[in-house]
């Protein structure tokens, strides 16, 4: 699995990259979008709209489930990737090239996992 030392990651498989005017960039890890399958449809949140940590805001479905994908942090939504509600593909083409949203977080993201806490937390679910 591919786990970017960059970025920051939830248990729910949610990457998250800080930009550099403090704004975070949002998406599906590799191994959520592996789980998943062929992903044919995604539902973005909302611009504009206030999100809590944790909380449900965006859909991404397969030909075998359909997952809800969660705010790691707190804060608004200023963009969505508009491309992927015509070709939801490109998360399984590259999750992380295929952002989902851009925020302007409210908290800090100290909650979040580094990559080596990411990869011991997906071992343990294998």
């Amino acid at each position: 699995m591919n786990v970017p030392e960059q970025l920051k990651y939830t248990a729910s498989h949610e990457w998250v990259k800080t930009e550099a005017d403090g704004t975070v960039t949002i998406g599906i890890t590799d191994f959520a979008q592996d789980a998943l399958g062929d992903l044919v449809f995604v539902e973005l949140p909302e611009v504009g709209r206030t999100l809590s940590a944790g909380e449900s805001c965006a859909v991404v479905e397969s030909v075998k489930a359909a997952s809800d994908v969660y705010a790691p942090v707190a804060g608004e939504v200023i963009a969505v990737n508009d491309a992927l509600k015509d070709a939801p593909e490109q998360i399984n083409g590259n999750a992380f090239a295929a952002w989902m949203w851009k925020m302007k977080p409210a908290g800090d993201l100290s909650s979040l996992m580094n990559a080596e806490a990411y990869r011991q937390n997906i071992a343990a679910q294998k």
